[in-house]
C-alpha cells in the first residue's frame, strides 16, 4: 500500500458522530503547547502538553495515524482467508485480517475493498461494517474499522514491495478457538473474529420468528406492545 501525508484523521464527516463522545469527556482537558517532533511517512510523533482535569500538567508523546480498515474474508463454505504476513516490529510472522491504512481523502469502505483485493487477490460482493477500535490509545490515534466481506470472487493480488505474506484459509470457528487461546495475538484479527460472530449471533436472535421482523420490532405499535409486557 502507498505511503501517504499523515493528514486530519478526520474525513468527510465520517467520524463526526464517533467523535462526539470522546469530545464532550475531553472538555475539561487544555492543551497548552502542540508541536511535531517527528513528520513521519507513515505517523507523526507529537509532542502536547496538556492540563488534565485534576488540574495537573504534563507533556505527552503521541503518535498521530492516519487510520486504517481491516476486513475480514469469508466464502460460501464458512472459511476466513487470513494472511500469514511477516512483521517486522514484532520480530516475526503475524496470522491476520487483510488491513491496510487509508488513503488521503479514503473512505474506509473504498480501503477494505481495496486492501482485500491487493492483498488476497478476491473481491468482495457485500461488505458489512462491524465498528471500529482504537489499536493503542494510550499513545496514539489510530483507529482501525472492521469490515467483514462475502461473496467473493477472484480478483487481481498487487502486494507492495514490503509486503511479505501468504494466504491461509481455515474454518471460522477453528480461527475463533485460534484467537481465544492465543494462537492469533493480532488484536484488530481477534476483535474481527469475534465481531463477525457477534454479529451472526445478533442476526440469529432477531430472526426468531417470535419476536418478528426487524421491521416489526422497529414499529411504534411493536415498541409499546414491548413496554406493556
Amino acid at each position: 500500500m502507498k505511503d501517504q501525508p499523515v493528514g486530519d484523521p478526520t474525513r468527510d464527516g465520517a467520524v463526526d458522530e464517533l467523535d462526539k463522545g470522546s469530545r464532550s469527556q475531553s472538555r475539561e482537558v487544555e492543551v497548552l503547547d502542540s508541536h511535531v517532533e517527528y513528520p513521519g511517512r507513515v505517523v507523526h510523533l507529537e509532542i502536547e502538553r496538556i492540563r488534565l482535569p485534576n488540574g495537573e500538567e504534563c507533556s505527552l508523546e503521541i503518535v498521530r495515524h492516519q487510520g486504517a480498515a481491516a476486513v475480514l474474508p469469508v466464502d460460501a463454505n464458512g472459511r476466513v482467508l487470513l494472511v500469514r504476513q511477516y512483521r517486522h516490529a514484532t520480530g516475526g510472522w503475524l496470522l491476520e485480517v487483510p488491513a491496510g491504512k487509508l488513503d488521503a481523502g479514503e473512505s474506509p469502505e473504498v480501503c477494505a475493498l481495496r486492501e482485500l483485493e491487493e492483498e488476497t487477490g478476491f473481491k468482495a460482493g457485500r461488505l458489512e461494517p462491524m465498528g471500529w477500535i482504537w489499536t493503542t490509545p494510550g499513545f496514539c490515534d489510530e483507529r482501525i474499522w472492521l469490515f467483514r466481506a462475502t461473496q467473493l470472487e477472484v480478483g487481481e493480488q498487487a502486494l507492495e514491495r514490503d509486503e511479505v505474506l501468504s494466504l491461509e484459509t481455515l474454518p471460522l470457528t477453528e480461527a475463533v478457538e485460534m484467537a481465544l487461546q492465543g494462537g492469533i495475538p493480532d488484536s484488530k484479527t481477534i476483535c474481527a473474529l469475534l465481531r463477525a460472530v457477534a454479529l451472526d449471533t445478533t442476526s440469529a436472535d432477531t430472526s426468531d420468528p417470535a419476536l418478528g421482523s426487524p421491521e416489526d420490532r422497529n414499529s411504534p405499535e411493536y415498541r409499546s406492545s414491548a413496554e406493556d409486557r
